[in-house]
């Protein structure tokens, strides 16, 4: 924090200790190093969970219960195992604690690479058919969610009735489950010729879902036809008896796989984008038929990766790409060419974006995770910013907000709690990494400055030890005249109730 009170924005405590003041971009190992010894500043919450086996997506659900310092919350992560007999590919459902702002006590800020965090516990496995590359829930039915595998179907769970299956150990003592043949889908969606593996997405607190696949289109369906009808091509049971679903309609425009969507947020299923291995982004509307509505064709210099609308203000899609960049886009200006349509590249990442997602508490905030083991946070308010001092133009650009340094391998996935402001859940694969993460950026760097350094000022006595100049005269004060530092004050809480706000020399 002395930090802080010597540069011009607390913001700036986030940006050169974060992990992107890189004396090497390429050594993602000393930046960990580096931002091991500054958690405890960074962030108002952090847990560390070391997994098993590799997690390529992770899913926030609803909250169980609430309590004064903390809630109970689903979280939906997917196991990348061997697939012998003994441990076959599982969605997990767990149950996280996701202790609430500012009263995180010092052991929630520290953690060992190897540690497993009493914050995670697993309350069941269901056997999936085929490695689960991509999760996403359905907000309208909580414990309702969507799998992509390496293959064309997709599948729907219902998470609460499914039964708990045993893997490992325990499962080669069970005689009952001897036999590790997949879990039963709750629906199977079908309609892809080819493997759909990555592209998926669920709209908002509905039922539609959208996928891309290698067949080069994009469908999509409502899952609720499954009871009404209506649905085009639905056919016999698959997957062991489970009911299946055709598609409403069927999106044809991309000439190569299809890797990500998103829907437009206030479009009621109408709209929605894609992104392909053909580096290209299109826009369709059902309205329009089949084919795009509009489409910016060479939008990166590498295939597109990922694409995310924004739900604050749905002008904005952010897309990231296998050239390292995250491109932002303003749907007014699709109608330009080139760089035109382009507002900015974000460029500080050195290899593949995985994941984009905007913010859905802060108008303006996104965060990209890339395979170079980095979480970026961005704020697009601060494009262009002037008035800053040549170290802060040197250690970054203006519109980064943070850099989560944790992940010393690729950013499989994350997602940002959308019942829990400001918090994010990230995943890592490789080696190094397979770890799970949950976590909460220090609220003095994103509110505003002058918000910040004022809170800031008031608290210095106690975390400095600084001198105090009141009316009567300059009195010194440190911890044992202070009687020790409060116990909020340990949990990294600031003591409202200090009367008065001191002048700090």
């Amino acid at each position: 924090f002395f930090f802080v009170f010597h540069t011009r924005s607390p913001r700036f405590l986030g940006a050169r200790f974060g992990g992107f003041a890189m004396a090497n971009p390429n050594d993602i190992d000393a930046d960990y190093g580096r931002w091991k010894t500054l958690v405890p500043f960074l962030y108002d919450w952090f847990a560390h969970h070391r997994l098993m086996w590799p997690s390529l997506s992770c899913r926030w659900g609803a909250v169980l219960e609430t309590n004064e310092f903390k809630h109970k919350q689903r979280l939906y992560l997917s196991e990348q195992t061997d697939g012998s007999a003994q441990y076959p590919n599982t969605l997990v459902v767990t149950n996280v604690e996701v202790v609430k702002r500012r009263v995180a006590a010092a052991e929630h800020l520290t953690f060992e690479e190897e540690s497993r965090s009493p914050f995670v516990k697993s309350w069941k496995k269901i056997i999936h058919p085929g490695e689960v590359n991509k999760i996403r829930e359905f907000e309208s039915r909580p414990g309702l969610v969507v799998t992509h595998t390496d293959a064309p179907e997709l599948f729907v769970w219902d998470t609460e009735t499914q039964p708990h299956r045993k893997t490992g150990p325990a499962a080669a003592s069970d005689r009952r489950e001897e036999n590790q043949t997949p879990s039963k889908p709750d629906l199977v969606l079908t309609g892809h010729a080819e493997n759909a593996e990555f592209a998926l997405a669920v709209r908002g607190d509905a039922f539609d879902v959208a996928s891309g696949g290698k067949d080069r289109n994009v469908l999509l369906w409502n899952v609720l036809d499954h009871d009404g009808g209506g649905a085009l091509g639905g056919g016999p049971p698959l997957i062991g008896g489970s009911p299946s679903l055709g598609p409403r309609h069927v999106f044809e425009g991309h000439a190569d796989t299809v890797e990500d969507v998103a829907f437009h947020p206030g479009s009621s299923g109408r709209e929605l984008c894609s992104v392909a291995c053909d580096r290209a982004l299109l826009f369709w509307d059902v309205r329009a038929g089949s084919k795009p509505a509009h489409a910016v064709l060479q939008a990166h210099a590498d295939d597109l990766h990922t694409v995310d609308w924004s739900s604050l203000d749905d002008h904005f899609v952010v897309t990231g790409s296998a050239d390292s960049t995250v491109k932002l886009w303003d749907k007014r200006k699709l109608a330009a060419t080139g760089d035109a349509c382009v507002v900015h590249t974000f460029s500080l990442h050195s290899a593949g974006i995985t994941t984009v997602q905007w913010c859905p508490d802060q108008n303006g905030v996104f965060a990209s995770g890339a395979e170079d083991g980095y979480l970026n946070v961005w704020d697009i308010t601060k494009i262009g910013k002037s008035g800053r001092t040549p170290e802060e133009a040197k250690n970054a650009p203006p519109e980064i907000m943070f850099q989560h340094a944790s992940h010393r391998t690729q950013v499989s996935d994350f997602q940002w709690n959308p019942l829990d402001p400001m918090t994010i859940a990230s995943v890592s694969s490789g080696d190094g990494g397979n770890t799970l993460q949950m976590w909460r950026m220090n609220d003095l760097i994103y509110r505003s400055e002058n918000e910040a350094l004022a809170e800031l000022e008031k608290h210095k006595a106690v975390i400095c030890g600084a001198k105090i100049v009141t009316g009567a005269g300059e009195t010194p004060k440190n911890d044992q005249e202070q009687g020790g530092v409060n116990n909020q004050a340990e949990r990294g809480v600031p003591n409202e109730t200090q009367a008065a706000t001191p002048m700090v020399e």
